[in-house]
């Protein structure tokens, strides 16, 4: 049989950490994952990734793997030393420790490598296209793979995540109305190659959610991966988003300005009525209380209102005239001397 040199399969150094071993097994296996590449040999690379942190990711089976020493390299023939069944720390039979079983991922043939058969087929009679792996999956929490579980599962790596945008108005966010939306999702078929299907989401709107939220639905993705709806909000023909609170540019005439006025201003549930105190100012910002968006504790955030003073364009002539008329009687200087 040919040594495997695990270290060089995940391209790390013999004195690599646990989490690095975690993060090269992570970077490899999303990269060779049959169902994500097609290049060739893509699925026994991914058989050796698989093994080689099956070794490395446990002290015990990397205490035994490095006590063959540094000077194997891979494609070497190996046979197991005398009495390799007996190694320190090692235990077999009924009741006699650990017990472990081994397997690989779906579509990956599953199957370890003679070597590994060699090496560790001792170990509480480890067997050739088992399923399942002690402890929890190398898979779990990331992008695209998942799965595994306690002793004796089955190890089943996630099928693959993917990502959408979900396009809403701000009505939509306020109302949190159930919404729908319809994907083009792949999908693999028996010989390997990779269809679209038309498929449609009932999306519930999490309270607070806003502009970048990210809404997971688990399971649905491919072979049982999870769907990742990304919130985009519509640009508003009055309002501009700020978290939960709205802005809104209201244009005062100068006489509303001075004088004071009540005003109808546009809000997510219809009109409401503002108080233009005297003596407002251009660029002053009012404030209109609990009309915004919820945050996801319930609480209503604010409308902000930006005043901008516009002119009569073009000005009557009687307009102008008193306009005129105020030019000449009015103290006012906007500007010092």
């Amino acid at each position: 049989m040919k040594y495997l040199d695990y270290y060089a399969v995940l391209g790390v150094p013999r004195d690599a950490s646990a989490d690095d071993i975690k993060k090269a097994f992570r970077k490899l296996a999303r990269q060779y994952h049959p169902d994500v590449s097609k290049s060739p040999g893509a699925e026994t690379k991914f058989k050796e990734i698989n093994e080689s942190y099956e070794v490395l990711s446990d002290p015990e089976k990397r205490k035994r793997y490095d006590a063959l020493g540094h000077n194997w390299k891979s494609g070497q023939d190996f046979t197991p030393p005398p009495g390799w069944g007996g190694f320190e720390g090692a235990s077999s039979g009924p009741g006699g420790g650990i017990h472990f079983e081994f397997g690989g991922a779906p579509g990956a043939g599953g199957d370890f490598s003679d070597f590994f058969s060699a090496m560790f087929g001792d170990l509480g009679g480890a067997s050739r296209g088992a399923r399942g792996r002690r402890g929890g999956s190398p898979f779990a929490g990331f992008g695209g793979f998942g799965g595994g579980g306690g002793g004796g599962e089955a190890f089943t790596p996630r099928g693959q995540d993917f990502e959408a945008n979900l396009t809403l108005t701000l009505e939509d966010l306020l109302n949190r109305a159930p919404k729908s939306i319809t994907l083009q999702v792949p999908s693999a078929r028996p010989d390997g190659s990779v269809s679209r299907q038309s498929r449609t989401f009932h999306v519930r709107i999490p309270p607070g959610a806003t502009d970048g939220t990210r809404i997971r639905l688990s399971g649905q993705g491919e072979g049982g991966g999870n769907l990742y709806l990304n919130l985009r909000v519509a640009p508003h023909p009055v309002f501009q988003l700020h978290g939960n609170d709205l802005d809104l540019t209201l244009p005062l005439a100068p006489w509303e300005a001075v004088l004071g006025a009540k005003v109808r201003i546009p809000t997510l549930e219809g009109p409401a009525a503002l108080n233009i105190p005297p003596g407002t100012q251009g660029g002053a910002r009012l404030r209109l209380g609990g009309k915004g968006l919820p945050d996801k504790h319930g609480s209503r955030g604010d409308i902000f209102v930006n005043i901008r003073i516009v002119l009569p364009d073009p000005p009557t002539a009687r307009e102008k005239a008193l306009f005129e008329q105020l030019a000449k009687e009015s103290p006012f200087q906007p500007r010092p001397r």
